[in-house]
């Protein structure tokens, strides 16, 4: 259920319909909007069934939410949700780019890539410290060694770190190093782990799985936001079908469905959608078209040599004709791409 307030609801007025709805046993959960407040009644509703909320000054009107997903849910907020990072902010006008390799797999690499990235436009550096790989012969990252390697190369370049968690005991380890903690596809109904990374106050960087719907991504989602951290990007990243002509099956449709449906940021990873580097470019315009806010895309200084992923990895140069061929296709949609390196060097997110 959530509650509308009137333009005109003071500050006490809030502060009293929310006590009245927890002292019926409920929580509360405030979206402020430019005109009026949303206030959120998460638990058994039934228990507001003799509270005479329609009655309490400042409150407009009084709706019950339908979707299984309560705070992920479009009429759960005031606005669009707007996460920062570094100096921009997901879900606003700019296109938010996180690039860099697929596995952080030594310095050089590592700071030539960021190098290269941050003087096209890219807001934030992706690399993996921990690859999940279907072969456990296949290499599986650097661990603690690559996290130190990746705040190492944020100080020196002013981009946010957005690196991948697999485990709930690497929760508290990877949040030390990173700006963003990304749940992978394999572990997006990985509970255990939604909720922990829920506690820390990191933005989520949530994967669509192989095979789930976008009911269940959002119910993924409502794992993080249920322990208090509302700060989750959704990621479309390719499902599994039974094509066999890219690596996964880039479902552009989810992405004004998800739009629809809720106020979190979504992106879209066209990397592991293709798994060709000559079909990023495409899936990028289209994704964007769609009303993307950003875009997650592999950047290698050499991809023939890389350790994981190289096939669709871009060089530096296809990343910057990438960042070039992009401006139109969003101003088309309404936004505008980066320029330039990040113009601050306060990287950490304010949500930590």
């Amino acid at each position: 259920m959530i509650i509308v307030t009137t333009e005109t609801a003071t500050a006490d007025d809030i502060d009293r319909i929310r006590e009245r709805v927890e002292a019926a046993g409920l929580r509360t959960h405030i979206s402020r909007g430019e005109t009026h407040t949303v206030i959120g009644c998460i638990g058994e509703e039934d228990r507001l069934a003799d509270v005479p909320l329609r009655s309490l000054p400042g409150v407009a009107r009084v709706l019950p939410v339908m979707k299984p997903f309560k705070l992920a849910s479009l009429s759960f907020a005031a606005g669009p949700t707007r996460i920062p990072l570094g100096g921009t902010e997901i879900g606003g006008e700019e296109i938010v780019v996180m690039a860099g390799p697929c596995s952080v797999e030594g310095a050089d690499m590592l700071r030539s890539t960021a190098r290269a990235v941050a003087d096209e436009g890219a807001r934030a550096l992706r690399g993996g410290a921990f690859k999940p790989r279907t072969s456990p012969y296949s290499f599986r990252g650097l661990g603690e060694e690559g996290l130190e390697l990746l705040a190492r190369t944020r100080s020196e370049s002013g981009l946010p770190v957005v690196t991948e968690v697999m485990d709930t005991r690497q929760v508290e380890l990877v949040a030390g190093h990173a700006d963003v903690l990304q749940v992978g596809a394999r572990n997006m109904q990985n509970f255990a782990l939604l909720s922990e990374v829920g506690r820390v106050r990191r933005p989520v960087l949530l994967k669509r799985g192989m095979s789930a719907t976008l009911k269940d991504l959002l119910l993924a989602a409502e794992y993080v936001m249920n322990q208090g951290n509302p700060h989750v990007i959704l990621c479309e990243r390719g499902i599994r079908t039974f094509e066999d002509a890219t690596r996964n099956t880039f479902d552009v449709s989810a992405i004004p469905v998800l739009k629809a449906e809720t106020h979190l940021p979504v992106m879209a990873d066209p990397s592991h959608a293709g798994g060709r580097a000559d079909l990023v470019g495409p899936l990028s315009r289209a994704a964007l078209a769609a009303g993307a806010d950003g875009l997650m895309v592999e950047v290698h200084p050499d991809p023939p040599t890389a350790l994981s992923d190289g096939d669709q990895s871009l060089t530096f140069q296809q990343f910057r004709t990438l960042m070039a061929d992009l401006a139109p296709f969003a101003r088309a949609a309404g936004r505008r791409m980066p320029v330039g390196p990040p113009a601050t060097a306060e990287v950490r997110s304010p949500a930590g």
